[in-house]
Formats: C-alpha cells, sequence, structure tokens
C-alpha cells in the first residue's frame, strides 16, 4: 500500500482508510476517546507548529471566530479543540455498540468535503473577511472559500469567495 502511494497509484483517503480499519476496528470507543483525550494532551502540543498556534492565539485575541477543519480524527481532535476554545470539523470514525468499527462515520475530511462542511455549517457571507490556511493539497478546494488564504504560510493570490 505504502509503495502505491508514493507511486501515486494508492490514494490518501485508501490509505487512511485502510489504517483505520486495521487499527482501530474493534476497540471500544471510551477506550479510543481516552488515548485521544492523552495524545491530545502528551503529544499534539510537541508537535504543532509554533507558527500555527500563535497564528490561532492571535485570531482568538481579535475576537475572531475560529474553525480547525481537518481530515485528523475527532478521537483527539475534539478534545484538544474544545481545550483551545476551536470549532472543529473533522474526520469522525464510526461506532457501533460501543465498538470502533474500523470505518469513517461519513466521509473523510479531506478535498472538496472540507469544503462542503464548512458551507453546512457556517454562513459564510455573515463574516466580513474569511481567511484559511493549509498546507496539502487536499486543502486547497477549502481555501477557495475565503478571502484571504495562506499555504504553507505563504499567501495565495486573492480570488473571490465561492
Amino acid at each position: 500500500m505504502w509503495a502505491g502511494y508514493k507511486l501515486g497509484l494508492v490514494s490518501g483517503n485508501t490509505i487512511r482508510a485502510s489504517v483505520v480499519s486495521f487499527g482501530l476496528r474493534g476497540m471500544f470507543a471510551d477506550h479510543a476517546k481516552e488515548m485521544g483525550r492523552r495524545f491530545s494532551e502528551e503529544v499534539l502540543p510537541d508537535v504543532l507548529r509554533p507558527m500555527a498556534m500563535e497564528r490561532i492565539q492571535w485570531h482568538l485575541a481579535q475576537g475572531d471566530k475560529v474553525m480547525v477543519v481537518s481530515g485528523a480524527l475527532d478521537i483527539y481532535l475534539e478534545h484538544w479543540c474544545r481545550g483551545q476554545g476551536l470549532d472543529l470539523i473533522c474526520s469522525r470514525l464510526e461506532v457501533a455498540d460501543g465498538l470502533l468499527t474500523g470505518r469513517y462515520d461519513g466521509l473523510q475530511c479531506v478535498g472538496s468535503e472540507k469544503s462542503r462542511r464548512v458551507r453546512e455549517v457556517c454562513e459564510l457571507k455573515r463574516f466580513p473577511l474569511v481567511c484559511a490556511y493549509g498546507d496539502t493539497k487536499e486543502d486547497f478546494d477549502m481555501l477557495g472559500l475565503a478571502d484571504k488564504k495562506y499555504y504553507r504560510w505563504q499567501e495565495m493570490v486573492q480570488r473571490a469567495r465561492v
């Protein structure tokens, strides 16, 4: 799978779905959430980009609504975002009878799915200025929603919001 991904023969969605299925299927949802909480407290603070954290804090200090839109998993992002005072849209894991099924609950939150979900929960026209930040090609569609868009911390050419 990994070689196929590196050669462009296997999509990132397929790789992520395989990892979720192999690694999480059958795990108790409560246990996964507790592990996610611990990960969000013990690991995430050390791997988050300082520039990203500074920008989040700057937006919060301005009174801006800040929303993390990520393909990463709810089992750790929910806890971290709640602790930071941030809204969240992300990939969610399916639970049945208290166990993770090894599948996503809905589509992975990547590519055009990010934009669809943002539009679903936000009436963008209500905001005088929408800023978006991304660091992978899977963020391009979402970046298209913004007035000010940053890709890998470089501001992109301005286009009207869609």
